[in-house]
C-alpha cells in the first residue's frame, strides 16, 4: 500500500526508459554526438538532442520522450585545412606565349623543317639552271707555259751576202714558249638537253608544294603541342586537389582512429591514397614539363615554353582559320598533289634516257695564240667546227637507266595510290574524331558528376560513422580524381580533334 505522505514522481529520466529494448539504440545516438562534437567544437554551442542523463527531465508521455530522434541533426564538420609542400605547383617558365599569332611568326622565323623545305625549293631551282646551262654556250679558256729541259742547239746557214754566209744557231725544242687558246662551244641539236630543262622545272614544283604541305604539319603540330600543354596543366591541377583531398580524408581517419572508431587498417588505407596522389602528382608534373618542352622545340628553342592563362583555344581556332583554307576534295591536299607532280617527274626521266639514244650536233669555235715561232704558220689561229656525236655503244649502260627510271616511275605510281588512301581515312577519321570527342566529353562529364556525388555522400557516411568503410572511402576519392582528369583530357581534346579536322582539310599560305 502506498502511504499517504509518499508522493509519485512527476518525470522519469529519459536513459531510464531506453533500457532494455532500445538501451542500443540510445548507445549509438550517444556515442555519434559525441564524435560530432569531437570533430566539430563548434557544435557545443548548439542545442544538443536530449538523450542522456544531463538533459533536461521530460514529463512522460510527451512528444521529446516518445520520439528523441525528431531533434536537429548535427552539420557535417568542415575538414582543417591541409599543407604539404607538393601542392605547390612547379614554377612557370619563363618564356609564355600570350597568343597564337606570336607563336606563328616565331613558328615561321624558327622552324627548321620549313627552312629545309625552302633549301629543298632552292636546290631545285640549282638544278633547273644547271640543266639550262646545258643548252647555253660554254666558253673556255686555257694556258699553256712550257720550259724543256734536255735542248739541242743547231747551227743553220740564215742567208748569203757577198759569199758570206750568214750563220744562226738555233735551239731545239724551243727552251720557253706560252700557248693560250679559247674555245667556243655551243650545241645546235640536243634533243636530251631541252627535255632535262622541261624535267628539272617540273621537280621544282614538288619541292614547293612539299613547303605548302611542310606549312601544314607544322602549324598542325604547334596548335597540338599548346592543346597539350594546357591540358597537362590542367591535369597537374587536378592531382593536386586530388593529394588535398587524400591528406584531408587521411586527417579525418587519423581523429577517428583517435575516438576508435576507425582501425589502424584504415589509416594504412588513407595513407596509401596520399602516396598514390603524391605518385600521381610526380607523373604529372613530368608530363607537364615534357609538354612544355615539345612546345618549345615547336617553337625552335631548345627549353621549356608555357602557355599564359588568357590565351583561348578558341582563339586559336579562328586565327589558324584566317590563315589556312579550306579545300574543296581530299585530292587537292599539298602532298597528294606533290605525288602527282612526282609521277610526272618520273615519266619525264624515261622519256630523258629514250632521247640518250638520239645524236647531238655541237659547233665549236677555237682562238690559239703561241710565243713559239712557227716558221711560216702565223702565231695566231681561229677556226670554227661542227661536231657531230653519234651513240653507238656504251656497253649497255642507257639500257640500264631506261629499266631504273621506269621502275622509279611504278614506284611513283604505288605511292600516289598509297597517299590517296592514307588521305581518305585520314579525313573521315578526323571528320568522325570531332564526334566521338564531343561524346567523350558529355560521358566524362555525367560520370565526374556521379563520382563527385559518390564521393560526397561516401565523405559524410564515413563521418557521420554510417557503417562506411575506409575502403569505399579511398575507392570513392581515387575514382572521383579519374573522372576529372578523364574530363579535362576529353574536354581538350575536343579542341585538339576540331584542330586535327581543320588542318586535315586546308592548305596553309604564310
Amino acid at each position: 500500500m502506498k502511504r499517504p505522505n509518499e508522493t509519485v514522481p512527476k518525470a522519469v529520466p529519459t536513459a531510464t526508459k531506453l533500457k532494455g529494448v532500445h538501451a542500443r539504440n540510445f548507445a549509438s545516438v550517444r556515442w555519434m554526438t559525441a564524435l560530432l562534437f569531437f570533430l566539430c567544437p563548434e557544435l557545443t554551442n548548439a542545442q544538443a538532442p536530449a538523450t542522456g542523463p544531463t538533459s533536461q527531465t521530460m514529463q512522460a508521455g510527451s512528444p521529446a520522450s516518445i520520439a528523441p530522434a525528431q531533434s536537429n541533426t548535427p552539420a557535417v564538420p568542415s575538414e582543417p585545412a591541409v599543407d604539404d609542400p607538393m601542392l605547390t605547383p612547379p614554377p612557370r617558365p619563363q618564356r609564355e606565349l600570350a597568343d597564337w599569332n606570336e607563336a606563328a611568326v616565331e613558328l615561321r622565323a624558327r622552324s627548321i623543317s620549313l627552312a629545309t623545305a625552302y633549301a629543298e625549293v632552292t636546290k631545285a631551282e640549282a638544278q633547273s639552271r644547271i640543266a639550262l646551262a646545258a643548252l647555253l654556250p660554254s666558253i673556255n679558256a686555257t694556258a699553256t707555259a712550257t720550259h724543256q729541259f734536255i735542248t739541242n742547239k743547231v747551227t743553220t746557214i740564215q742567208s748569203v751576202t757577198n759569199g758570206t754566209q750568214n750563220l744562226k744557231t738555233l735551239t731545239t725544242p724551243s727552251t720557253d714558249y706560252i700557248n693560250g687558246n679559247i674555245t667556243l662551244v655551243q650545241d645546235l641539236v640536243d634533243a636530251k638537253a631541252w627535255h632535262d630543262l622541261g624535267t628539272a622545272r617540273a621537280a621544282e614544283v614538288v619541292q614547293r608544294l612539299g613547303v605548302e604541305n611542310v606549312k601544314r604539319t607544322m602549324v598542325l603540330s604547334l596548335a597540338t603541342s599548346m592543346v597539350a600543354v594546357v591540358t597537362a596543366e590542367r591535369v597537374a591541377e587536378i592531382n593536386r586537389i586530388g593529394l588535398r583531398s587524400a591528406l584531408e580524408l587521411l586527417n579525418l581517419t587519423n581523429k577517428k582512429r583517435t575516438l576508435g572508431a576507425a582501425t589502424g587498417l584504415d589509416t594504412v588505407r588513407a595513407e596509401q591514397n596520399v602516396e598514390s596522389s603524391r605518385a600521381a602528382i610526380v607523373s604529372g608534373d613530368e608530363s607537364l614539363r615534357q609538354a612544355r618542352e615539345a612546345l618549345g622545340l615547336a617553337l625552335g628553342e631548345p627549353r621549356q615554353v608555357a602557355v599564359t592563362s588568357a590565351l583561348k583555344l578558341d582563339g586559336v581556332l579562328q586565327s589558324i582559320g584566317q590563315t589556312c583554307h579550306p579545300l574543296n576534295n581530299s585530292l587537292d591536299r599539298p602532298e597528294l598533289a606533290a605525288a602527282r607532280q612526282q609521277l610526272a617527274v618520273t615519266e619525264r626521266g624515261i622519256r630523258s634516257v629514250e632521247l640518250s639514244f638520239l645524236p647531238t650536233l655541237k659547233a665549236q669555235s677555237t682562238v690559239s695564240s703561241s710565243t713559239l715561232d712557227p716558221g711560216a704558220a702565223p702565231r695566231t689561229t681561229w677556226n670554227i667546227q661542227a661536231v657531230l656525236s653519234v651513240p653507238i655503244w656504251d656497253g649497255g649502260a642507257r639500257y640500264g637507266s631506261l629499266r631504273s627510271a621506269r621502275a622509279t616511275r611504278d614506284e611513283a605510281a604505288y605511292s600516289i595510290e598509297s597517299t590517296q588512301r592514307s588521305i581518305t581515312i585520314e579525313v573521315e577519321q578526323a571528320r568522325r574524331a570531332v564526334q566521338v570527342a564531343e561524346q567523350s566529353v558529355v560521358v566524362a562529364r555525367n560520370s565526374a558528376v556521379l563520382a563527385a556525388r559518390n564521393d560526397e555522400l561516401t565523405r559524410t557516411a564515413y563521418r557521420l560513422g554510417q557503417g562506411t568503410t575506409s575502403f569505399e572511402l579511398v575507392a570513392a576519392a581515387v575514382a572521383l580524381q579519374q573522372a576529372q582528369v578523364q574530363l579535362a583530357v576529353q574536354e581538350f581534346g575536343v579542341v585538339g580533334a576540331r584542330l586535327t579536322a581543320l588542318l586535315t582539310m586546308a592548305r596553309c599560305s604564310d
